[in-house]
């Protein structure tokens, strides 16, 4: 006979951060804020870029979709977060908890893409820079931009079903503010290892190969920029990379440093505090990084207002 409560589990409880509720008060303005000002920031490049003739080009057709991305990752996640601040909030059902890791997982998987994509754009553009409007035509911008979104939402299902399939039984309690992957494995009561080999089969090609391809190409990029013989030269063109570098920086390094941290019980908070920078303040800053480092973006927003 079993030992375990075979009572199925129907919902979930996010515990968040567990602060006291006059902290949660304070969480919740200052992410609710950062919400409003995520929205808006995304947006607004994507809005730009659709109806600014002077940013209808590949560079910022893909930085719309990088936009896009980090919408999605922001609309799935801090919702859920604000819940967790307020008492009573902090339900999430089954069926809500399995579809927020499969967006969550999905989108990640495109901006790793999607991010590589660009560094090739900008490997063309300074390093072969009289055949970029040849190559990056708009048909093959579209392909690029494309293949990223149809590849992170097919392959994120093999790893998202079988979870699915799980048995959750009795502890309902993710001491996380949002659906991680390892949370899930931690709380189900069926077999978890054939699934976490293949997640990890899956994984760590799909976050190995485009950060590695993002390294290859900045280096042949630096070695063009470095072999230019004016000065105004290389500032030019290290200008047209150095936000897109930042933000790769950004995202890459919340991302390996998430799991990397081992998952004890010394570590949770910690790994909190890593998950809310990639999934809560990447997606603010990526916009800000670009209005602020790009000219053609502030000129068009001028306009705009």
């Amino acid at each position: 006979m079993s030992g375990k409560n075979d009572t199925k589990v129907s919902e979930f409880i996010l515990l968040g951060f567990g602060s006291p509720h006059s902290l949660n008060v304070v969480f919740f303005i200052v992410f609710l804020i950062i919400f409003v000002f995520t929205i808006t920031g995304n947006l607004l490049i994507i809005i730009l870029v659709s109806v600014t003739p002077a940013l209808q080009s590949p560079m910022y057709y893909l930085l719309s979709h990088l936009s896009l991305s980090d919408l999605l990752i922001s609309t799935n996640i801090l919702p859920c977060l604000l819940g967790s601040l307020l008492p009573g909030k902090e339900i999430i059902t089954y069926s809500g908890c399995i579809t927020q890791f499969y967006f969550f997982s999905a989108t990640t998987i495109t901006e790793c893409f999607l991010l590589s994509v660009m560094s090739y754009d900008r490997f063309l553009a300074i390093c072969n820079p009289l055949r970029y409007s040849s190559i990056m035509d708009i048909k093959f911008c579209v392909n690029l931009s494309a293949w990223p979104w149809l590849f992170a939402f097919t392959v994120t299902l093999s790893g998202v079903l079988p979870i699915s399939e799980f048995d959750f039984c009795a502890d309902n309690l993710i001491d996380h503010f949002y659906c991680d992957l390892y949370p899930l494995l931690k709380l189900s009561c069926s077999d978890t290892s054939s699934v976490e080999l293949v997640i990890f089969a899956f994984s760590t090609p799909i976050f190995i190969f485009p950060c590695g391809f993002i390294i290859v190409t900045y280096i042949y990029i630096f070695h063009t920029i470095f072999g230019i013989p004016s000065t105004t030269g290389k500032q030019k063109a290290f200008s047209t990379c150095s936000s897109h570098l930042l933000v790769v920086g950004t995202f890459y390094g919340t991302l390996i440093a998430k799991y990397m941290i081992p998952s004890n019980g010394y570590s949770l908070l910690l790994i909190k505090i890593v998950s809310l920078l990639h999934t809560v303040f990447t997606p603010l800053f990526n916009p800000i990084i670009y209005s602020l480092r790009n000219q053609d973006i502030r000129t068009a927003l001028q306009k705009l207002i």
